[in-house]
């Protein structure tokens, strides 16, 4: 009898002994899946305020009408020649014209030669003689009949009215367009170099002046490239030509 109430009793310890052991395991496990839970609350409690934040400026910007990307991309700042009161227009410019919120007027055109361009509702507009802002002002104006406080921006795309010309012993004489940053040495590259037999000691710019008189400034090719006459490589300016003899 006491040797079958030892094994009995041995036998229970055993079964107690596997059921703390489950109970264990089953408690570290609902632990384990607390803390998860509790991350996971937290995580949303976090991305909650953050995504009622983000919704509301999005409202902000729908009820203004005028999105964030749009006020950076017409910040007279940032806008190049969109707003430029120096430069003046001419013919055959390229230029890019933005009606805000109306795609089909909107387009890029080329200045004629007449000084004129075309556009959808506004028509024929002088364009020539015009900086981008009187451009602008006038656009507007034109199109007022049609669309309700027109927004327009007017920005240069390609500068093709300013020009210069150059003469003489060069291998490709005659008129090129003028970059912000062409001096008489890249007007002679650009005209493919000299040929044979030019005087490139007697080179000269003609320049018109203000007053309509003209003038002349030498051009020593030998003396500029030793680096002793630099000055005389000049900027050009609009019409100027350069005679090669």
């Amino acid at each position: 009898m006491e040797n079958g109430f030892s094994i009995g009793s041995g036998y229970a310890g055993l079964q107690l002994l596997s059921l703390v052991q489950t109970m264990t395991i089953t408690a570290g496990r609902m632990c384990r899946r607390i803390t998860r839970i509790t991350i996971t609350m937290i995580a949303v409690c976090i991305l909650i305020p953050a995504l009622l934040a983000a919704q509301t400026d999005a409202a902000r910007n729908s009820i203004s009408g005028k999105p964030e990307a749009q006020a950076v991309a017409t910040d007279p700042n940032t806008a190049g020649r969109a707003h430029d009161d120096t430069y003046v227009i001419g013919a055959d410019d390229v230029l890019a014209i933005n009606v805000w919120k109306e795609a089909e007027v909107s387009r890029t055109v080329p200045v004629r030669s007449d000084g004129k361009i075309s556009l959808p509702l506004a028509g024929e507009v002088q364009a020539s003689g015009e900086t981008p802002r009187q451009l602008e002002k006038e656009l507007a104006s034109k199109l007022q009949s049609f669309i309700s406080e027109p927004e327009v921006t007017v920005i240069v795309t390609e500068i093709k009215s300013q020009k210069f010309n150059i003469l003489g012993q060069v291998a490709k004489p005659g008129t090129y367009p003028l970059t912000n940053a062409s001096t008489v040495l890249d007007a002679i590259a650009i005209a493919g170099g000299f040929r044979d037999f030019a005087k490139q000691k007697s080179i000269y710019v003609l320049r018109q002046n203000p007053d309509g008189g003209q003038s002349r400034l030498p051009f020593n090719y030998k003396d500029v490239i030793k680096g002793k006459s630099s000055a005389q490589n000049i900027r050009l300016q609009p019409r100027d030509t350069i005679v090669v003899p």
